[in-house]
C-alpha cells in the first residue's frame, strides 16, 4: 500500500483549529486541498504531518508555532497617522485593512488599536503565534507532477 513521501501530489480534508478548539478553517463542504508534499505550498507541520499516511488514513496533528506561521513579529505591528485614513472611514479594531508598501506590494493588515494620533495595524499572518491542531483525512495520493527539464 502506497504511503505518502515527499514530492507527491495528495488530496487531503481537514479540520483546522487552535488549541482552546476554535475552528479557524475546514474543507468540509468543498473539495479536498492538493498539494505537493515538501513544496513548501503548506506549512511546515502540515508537510510534515501527512509523511507516511495511506489512502483512508486519519489523524489528528499537533503543529507548533514554529512549524505553522511562526511566533508574532513585534516589526509587523506599526503606529500609521489617523490622519493619513479618509475621513469618512469608521475604523473599527478588528477590521481588516490592506496596505500598499513603497514597492508597491499589498500588504494585508489588522486594525488592533485605535488612538487619537494613530492606529495600531498588525501585519502579521492571523495564526502567527499559535499552535495549532489539525484533523487530516488522505483521499488520494497522486503521481509527483511531471517535470520537463530543458537541456
Amino acid at each position: 500500500m502506497q504511503q505518502v513521501k515527499s514530492g507527491d501530489t495528495v488530496k487531503v480534508h481537514y479540520h483546522g483549529r487552535l488549541t482552546d478548539g476554535t475552528t479557524f478553517d475546514t474543507s468540509a463542504g468543498r473539495e479536498p486541498l492538493q498539494f505537493e508534499v515538501g513544496s513548501g505550498m503548506v506549512i511546515a507541520g502540515f508537510d510534515n504531518g501527512v509523511m507516511g499516511m495511506h489512502v483512508g488514513d486519519k489523524k489528528t496533528i499537533q503543529i507548533p508555532v514554529e512549524e505553522a506561521y511562526g511566533p508574532k513579529n513585534p516589526d509587523m505591528i506599526v503606529a500609521f497617522p489617523v490622519s493619513e485614513f479618509p475621513q469618512d472611514m469608521e475604523l473599527e479594531v478588528g477590521m481588516r485593512l490592506n496596505m500598499t508598501n513603497s514597492e508597491g506590494h499589498v500588504i494585508p493588515v489588522v486594525v488592533t488599536e485605535i488612538g487619537q494620533e494613530n492606529v495600531m495595524l498588525d501585519a502579521n499572518h492571523p495564526l502567527a503565534g499559535e499552535d495549532l491542531v489539525f484533523d487530516i483525512e488522505l483521499v488520494e495520493i497522486g503521481a509527483p507532477p511531471s517535470r520537463i527539464i530543458m537541456p
